[in-house]
């Protein structure tokens, strides 16, 4: 019989810390490596190029910078919950994006995941702090969710076998869409089965983004149904090539023959069925199969070169083994996003499992009669009919199924849609008991037409960007904390100079002035005017000193003014604000680095040098930054230690 069951996993952890409370004004700062230039793309097919191109990012609002994080670990108790049947245990953590952590195959006692010894939280979300390993689901836009490190709601309900099944649900903000991931392990089955379904409750269309990552180890062959593939990588191109032996004759269905960080979206034909698997050298692995609107299939890898193989070190332990991913989306690429009409659903049905393929097929040569020889042991496994019936079951009778037994709560923020537009959402419950801390002040905008300010000496509440809210906080009294929002509104929106003139105006009558003048610093940057916005951020450092406000506050802040004074030329201002940091902001490894860059400013490479020698490391460091090893480079021409070598493309 199938269970679902509460449990404990313990594992050496970073604590995730404090939200950053600075309002995430900014484009995602990793999007640069998702990037496509401009040749490129008026090279592509037309869909692709538009599906590229659907609505980027303007910000991260209303979703808040996840960057309190550091890197000491130690043991931590982590909610889970087991799905088992008599074949499969699936570990599931619904505090941290409803992860998958292990899939084991209890008949052959393989684990079928890269299962990560350690959490280890890195800047690789949207919004900051992610984890590797494990199968994660990715809504929202290009790159991990913003959801990878928060809790979901999570409950059982009845699956369409008639056993227990686990619901993962939650409202995504930066696309404004409820989603559900229904888990389940019918009985006798070696492969778990994922529902998915992504709704959109507005009369507007919605761009969608959604991949499935899953962790495996290395040192595997990665197998699809594909002659060619759109490869990424960290160089902004997206060129077509043949797989699996590409035109500088090396096999790139071996993760560890690249030698740099890569994507290969694997082109499906239309027709074929939808696949991927990752098998050792004697055919055994984990295969990964669905209906057919998951249509993208994915190999990423990390390469052998020093900068892949430190950001392997860096997530996770010394000694551990590499991983790559082999993912499953709804678009050919990453890149691009779909459009989901008003009030209507995107869904389908996933199916993870071992496979034992023919190792002499399998890893030969001949690339039809490996893909024959694995699509076939699929077949007699999980036929692709039964993955279709599956679905079918799923859809028809399980997915608006009522949850039973709550197991873990997310956040309230789909509560308060609800609240306010009364959507029907059967099968995933936003209850008015779920709104926490974060939404009260906006209840009572709904409820009396006023946004409470927050209360004294307490940083601003989280943002809320949707146009009804704004059209809301147009007519609310037009005190500072409303003015603060409704700009952050405006901004979201695209209207820049009106949120400007409401940050302004809040400014005026403002008691604590640090959150506008924080807004105004982050505008008159994005406009072009470095020395005015260095200025106002210098002045909000220091009215949140005047205020006596605490050290994430101050780290927040500081962060951004040091940067931007020093780009600025502003050195003598920057040295001031560094002395009045708090000592233990300054020991943090992002605040040694930006003390090496005033040191570089003040003329004094022997110092900054010595820096880099004492050693730091910058917790929140972003997916293919270089900074480090430009910094270096500006002191010597000796290489790049290992420690600061985070480079992911060629040279």
């Amino acid at each position: 019989m199938t269970t679902v069951r509460r449990a404990v996993l313990t594992l050496p952890a970073a604590p995730l810390g404090p939200d950053n409370p600075l309002p995430a004004l900014h484009a995602p700062a990793g999007a640069g490596a998702h990037a496509v230039d401009a040749r490129t793309l008026a090279e592509l097919p037309r869909d692709m190029a538009r599906g590229i191109g659907r609505a980027p990012l303007r910000s991260l609002l209303p979703a808040p910078v996840r960057d309190g994080y550091g890197r000491e670990r130690t043991p931590a108790d982590l909610d889970a919950i087991v799905i088992e049947n008599d074949r499969l245990r699936a570990t599931v953590l619904p505090g941290l994006g409803g992860r998958v952590h292990s899939l084991h195959h209890k008949p052959t006692g393989r684990e079928l995941l890269y299962r990560n010894p350690v959490l280890q939280p890195a800047a690789f979300a949207l919004n900051g702090a992610w984890f590797s390993g494990g199968i994660e689901w990715n809504i929202g836009a290009t790159g991990h969710t913003t959801l990878s490190c928060a809790p979901l709601h999570a409950a059982t309900v009845p699956a369409p076998d008639g056993g227990p099944m686990l619901r993962l649900w939650e409202w995504e903000r930066l696309r404004d869409l409820p989603f559900q991931v229904d888990l389940w392990l019918p009985e006798g089955s070696d492969f778990l089965h994922v529902g998915v379904r992504v709704r959109n409750p507005h009369e507007r269309p919605v761009p969608v983004y959604w991949w499935s990552n899953i962790a495996v180890p290395e040192e595997r062959r990665v197998l699809a149904p594909a002659d060619a593939a759109w490869h990424h990588g960290y160089e902004r191109g997206l060129n077509r090539l043949p797989v699996p032996v590409t035109e500088d004759g090396t096999d790139r269905s071996y993760p560890l023959n690249g030698a740099h960080a890569a994507d290969f979206f694997y082109d499906l034909p239309d027709g074929q069925r939808r696949w991927i698997a990752a098998v050792d050298a004697a055919g055994h692995g984990l295969v990964q199969t669905s209906t057919d609107p998951l249509r993208g299939r994915k190999l990423f890898l990390w390469g052998t070169e020093r900068g892949g193989r430190r950001w392997q070190e860096w997530l996770t332990a010394p000694g551990a083994p590499g991983y790559a991913e082999i993912q499953a989306g709804l678009a050919r690429t990453q890149l691009e996003h779909l459009e989901l009409p008003g009030e209507a659903e995107f869904s389908w049905l996933e199916a993870y499992g071992p496979l034992s393929a023919d190792p002499a097929a399998a890893l030969g040569d001949d690339w039809a009669a490996a893909r024959a020889d694995v699509e076939g042991k699929l077949e007699t496994a999980l036929p692709r009919a039964a993955v279709d019936a599956a679905y079918t079951a799923w859809r028809e009778g399980a997915a608006d199924t009522e949850p039973e037994t709550v197991l873990a709560a997310g956040s309230g923020w789909g509560a308060l849609e609800v609240l306010r537009a009364g959507y029907a959402l059967p099968g995933t419950p936003f209850p008015e008991s779920t709104l926490g801390p974060d939404q009260e002040a906006w209840r009572e905008l709904l409820r009396t037409g006023v946004l409470p300010p927050p209360a004294k000496g307490a940083v601003p509440g989280a943002p809320l960007v949707a146009a009804p809210w704004r059209d809301m906080l147009e007519t609310a009294p037009a005190d500072p904390s409303t003015e603060y929002h409704l700009g952050i509104a405006q901004w979201h929106a695209g209207d820049r100079a009106q949120a400007v003139r409401s940050w302004e105006r809040g400014l005026v009558r403002a008691g604590v002035r640090w959150p506008l003048l924080y807004c105004l610093a982050v505008a008159d940057r994005e406009d072009g005017h470095p020395a005015r916005a260095a200025e106002r951020f210098a002045e909000a450092c220091a009215d949140h000193e005047d205020h006596g406000g605490g050290a994430v506050v101050a780290a927040a802040l500081g962060r951004e003014a040091l940067a931007a004074l020093l780009a600025a030329g502003r050195t003598g201002r920057a040295r001031e604000l560094w002395g009045r940091l708090p000592d233990e902001v300054r020991a943090r490894g992002a605040f040694r680095f930006l003390e090496i860059r005033l040191l570089l400013a003040e003329g004094r490479p022997g110092e900054a040098r010595g820096v880099f020698d004492a050693g730091f490391e910058v917790a929140d460091l972003r997916e293919g930054a270089e900074i480090l090893g430009e910094v270096w480079a500006e002191l010597t021409e000796e290489p790049v230690p290992d420690a600061y070598e985070f480079r992911m493309r060629p040279s």
